[in-house]
């Protein structure tokens, strides 16, 4: 599931940065991770948390998108910090060192750092076991080994 959102990011992301939005591409990531949230949360629904959870529909995606909100700044920040803060950008630098610098910041660092936020943020709020979400977890008795049925 990470790995379709992750080719939907990129090509989304790199789509719009080599075309219309050339002179953004913070926003040319905002709108690719965007995309790429709502292709994660019909997967990870449909199929990494099928079995978990519990709370209706619309609770369940207004936490998802709320979780997906934070993730977006954390994936998006390391990009602005690159370009705005650290000036690795045309003409300060060369083509090739601002595509390196926009693709490690961006893609590599804000996606590790916003997928291991989401996918504890999704597990802890949005999927929770439903065992755990009513807040009694019924352990069964254990068989005592000393104690032999003849």
């Amino acid at each position: 599931m990470g790995g379709t959102a992750f080719l939907v990011d990129n090509t989304v992301f790199y789509g719009l940065k080599l075309t219309i939005l050339e002179s953004k591409p913070v926003t040319a990531k905002v709108i690719a991770v965007l995309v790429a949230t709502i292709v994660s949360y019909v997967l990870n629904r449909e199929w990494s948390f099928r079995t978990r959870g519990g709370r209706e529909r619309r609770h369940e995606a207004a936490l998802f998108f709320l979780v997906s909100g934070v993730g977006l700044v954390l994936s998006s920040a390391p990009l602005w910090i690159s370009r705005y803060a650290f000036r690795l950008e045309t003409p300060d630098v060369s083509l090739v060192t601002q595509e390196i610098a926009d693709f490690v910041s961006a893609q590599i660092i804000g996606t590790l750092i916003a997928m291991v936020f989401r996918f504890w943020a999704l597990r802890k709020w949005v999927f929770p076991d439903e065992k755990a979400q009513s807040g009694r977890v019924r352990l069964a008795p254990t068989p005592d080994p000393t104690d032999e049925a003849a």
